[in-house]
């Protein structure tokens, strides 16, 4: 997902194995694979560009972050009192 949300544009398969690749050799096949379960999660969609498809993220990295948050939020009995810990541990 990191790669896909820096790109912030619709991307091919192609285009995040070449980006992996920089880092450790990868399989077309398992970048697919992953993309496409993300895509039946609900992280990705896609569009098909003549035999493949184009994939974007659904949410942005932010708006993922945000729900992170809540879930984490949800866990304790006083949300407030949570959430103002949370503030107290953020830098200026």
């Amino acid at each position: 997902m990191d790669r896909i949300w820096r790109r912030n544009r619709p991307v091919l398969v192609r285009d995040i194995l070449d980006a992996l690749n920089t880092d450790r050799a990868l399989a077309y096949t398992t970048v697919m694979t992953v993309m496409d379960k993300l895509h039946r999660k609900g992280w990705l969609r896609r569009q098909p560009q003549g035999r493949a498809y184009v994939y974007e993220a659904v949410a942005s990295r932010e708006s993922y972050t945000a729900r992170l948050m809540r879930d984490a939020w949800a866990t304790s009995d006083n949300q407030a009192v949570a959430f103002l810990h949370f503030l107290e541990q953020l830098s200026d």
